[in-house]
């Protein structure tokens, strides 16, 4: 995995101004590593009942995943020290982050955007109780979390209008799921699918179910044939679509459905080398749509 790249000094300056005392001159002195901005739970404490403004709106945290067997960085009260301090606190991203002991309705419910990538959750963690009023979470964003299954997706969507959700390397996510799922997604706007184990069941189901769709990303979509492309012809909403091309899957049905689909304006092929003359043919028979193509 290629090294991720340092943030701008820009950025590192705001940290640091937010930092106590103690803590900018332990990364000043001589002899250590270069900083990177990690910071202690107590230190975090600090910020959040000291340092954030009110105004806030994004956050990222990242902590350390439990293999690491450090402190975890969030505490359901912690959670709640965010929402009295940042109340419009609307976008919460956590990268690596155990929250195993972090119940999923002790998010504040000012977050409608939600981004976990590389996170522990536990089974059931998106299930509240009855008596809870669950987040108003309409973005929710999953990233290379491996135990993100078709349960944790069911309890999502069946308890929150979501208007956009990816799901990134979620290989435990199945037609089964999405068949469980669909019917509750019914406002989605926004659906990104990659490294999912998913076949034309499962767009069989999207396009009976997401007819709001405006954009739709599948990728790496093995099992995908014809059969189960040709079932989006439903979405008639549908603006954007980015899709995987392998053996399964022709060519002539995706010109089919650039046909049918009234409103598609941005096509994006991947997975399959065309040729540059065959991609110019097909943008000239439909120059209401840009065709793009990536390896």
């Amino acid at each position: 995995m290629a090294a991720r790249p340092p943030l701008p000094d820009s950025v590192l300056v705001r940290v640091l101004a937010l930092l106590p005392l103690r803590d900018r001159l332990r990364a000043a002195s001589p002899g250590t590593a270069p900083f990177r901005p990690q910071i202690s739970r107590r230190t975090l404490w600090h910020l959040v009942r000291h340092r954030l403004p009110d105004s806030l709106c994004t956050l990222r945290l990242r902590g350390a995943p439990r293999s690491r067997g450090k402190q975890r960085l969030l505490s359901p009260a912690l959670l709640a020290a965010l929402r009295e301090r940042c109340p419009q606190l609307h976008r919460l991203c956590l990268t690596e982050t155990d929250l195993r002991h972090v119940p999923y309705e002790s998010m504040p419910a000012s977050v409608t955007t939600l981004e976990l990538s590389l996170c522990d959750i536990p089974d059931a963690w998106f299930c509240v109780s009855p008596s809870v009023p669950p987040p108003q979470v309409q973005h929710l964003a999953i990233h290379s979390i491996p135990t993100f299954s078709d349960s944790h997706l069911l309890d999502i969507s069946s308890q929150s209008h979501l208007k956009a959700l990816s799901l990134c390397g979620t290989y435990r996510v199945t037609d089964t799921g999405i068949q469980a799922a669909a019917p509750h997604l019914e406002e989605l706007e926004r659906l990104t699918l990659r490294h999912c184990i998913i076949g034309d069941a499962a767009l069989v189901f999207i396009g009976r179910h997401m007819k709001q769709l405006r954009y739709l990303e599948i990728s790496n979509a093995y099992f995908l044939t014809n059969r189960g492309l040709v079932a989006i012809v439903a979405l008639e909403r549908l603006e954007t679509l980015c899709l995987d091309l392998y053996d399964l899957v022709s060519l002539g049905t995706v010109i089919a459905l650039l046909q049918v689909l009234p409103r598609l304006n941005h096509l994006k092929l991947g997975g399959t080398c065309f040729e540059d003359e065959l991609l110019s043919k097909i943008q000239e028979n439909f120059p209401h749509c840009t065709i793009s193509h990536s390896l």
